[in-house]
């Protein structure tokens, strides 16, 4: 089959890579309609996590090709999607809610890697989730941002207890912080403040609910958000970034007593003891348990009632996957889809 294989920093290549097959009995093979290129994909490619010969994806919708003898909740023909996370959804962590962390959690992008024709799924019934039929084709970029972009930042506003009668601050106008806004305004927020530059990504955040943008970054940036709130700051702040300026601003402009949710991947980023604790702040995040959140998001999906898939502003084949990093790495685009 063809996958994407990152052999270096800024070196991608579509090459043959094995066919996958079943090795346990709760596996399930996939082939892939869709897939993307994602903000975190952008570590290894610009060099901060190491690369070597590394396989590229983490985000997927397909049909299901072949299932092992203990599937039970999974069959072929069925169109899926499925979390960047491999789960049970059966262990102690995952019913909590926490299947990220899953005692056999593995990252698809380290293990699986779906930017490729197929993929071969451990605990496909902890991991997949059907849709309930097959899908038409425009709806297919929807599910497929639920399989992390959608789930991370709808987390980010569950982490950040966004809803009714909340000012909701975003941090990051990227796929997941557009996809944070959708959620705020999803889970009742009355007012959503997106930090943003960039006219497409700020019309784009008003389209899925923004209701003030801020342009201003830094101790700026968190003058002008409690300007807006009376001098208070945001009842709820969700960071999507990942930087030390963005968590730094993320942190300011949460009001005392509010919650701070972080989704962003960071690296190096330093907290200061003592602003942290007289910041008075609720802090919660890290890797999004999409898979907690999959049934509920296909749903809304399905029903016309959410459409995350505009996020996607560059679409092109699995062939021409160097082209689409390339162009989120030059901030070209926003999240780009790869067709397979």
């Amino acid at each position: 089959m063809r996958g994407v294989v990152l052999h270096t920093a800024g070196d991608v290549r579509v090459e043959q890579r094995p066919d996958p097959a079943i090795v346990e009995p709760t596996d399930a093979i996939i082939r892939v309609t869709a897939t993307c290129i994602c903000g975190s994909d952008l570590w290894p490619y610009r060099g901060v996590e190491p690369a070597d010969h590394q396989v590229m994806g983490h985000e997927y919708v397909g049909v299901v090709e072949e299932v092992g003898d203990r599937v039970e909740t999974i069959k072929v023909g069925d169109f899926v999607v499925g979390s960047f996370v491999i789960s049970d959804n059966t262990c102690e962590i995952c019913r909590s809610g926490y299947q990220s962390k899953c005692v056999h959690a593995e990252f698809v992008a380290q293990t699986i890697g779906t930017q490729a024709e197929r993929a071969r799924i451990p605990h496909a019934d902890g991991t997949l989730v059907a849709t309930p039929g097959q899908p038409a084709p425009e709806l297919i970029p929807s599910l497929l941002a639920a399989s992390d972009v959608l789930g991370t930042g709808w987390f980010g506003a569950v982490a950040a207890e966004a809803g009714p009668g909340k000012t909701v601050a975003v941090v990051g106008d990227g796929a997941v912080g557009l996809m944070g806004v959708l959620a705020a305004k999803q889970l009742g927020a009355e007012r959503i403040i997106a930090m943003s530059r960039h006219p497409e990504r700020q019309k784009l955040a008003r389209y899925y609910g923004a209701t003030d943008i801020v342009e201003q970054r830094g101790a700026d940036g968190v003058a002008k958000i409690k300007d807006l709130t009376n001098g208070l700051g945001a009842h709820s702040v969700i960071e999507a970034v990942g930087t030390q300026e963005a968590t730094q601003q993320a942190i300011g402009a949460t009001r005392p007593g509010g919650h701070l949710g972080f989704v962003g991947v960071n690296y190096d980023v330093t907290l200061r003891g003592i602003q942290l604790f007289f910041s008075g702040i609720h802090l919660h995040g890290g890797p999004a348990p999409v898979r907690r959140f999959l049934p509920e998001l296909i749903q809304l999906v399905w029903d016309g009632t959410i459409d995350p898939g505009r996020v996607f502003d560059l679409t092109l084949p699995l062939e021409d996957a160097a082209r689409g990093y390339r162009a989120m790495d030059e901030r070209r685009a926003t999240k780009v889809l790869l067709t397979v």
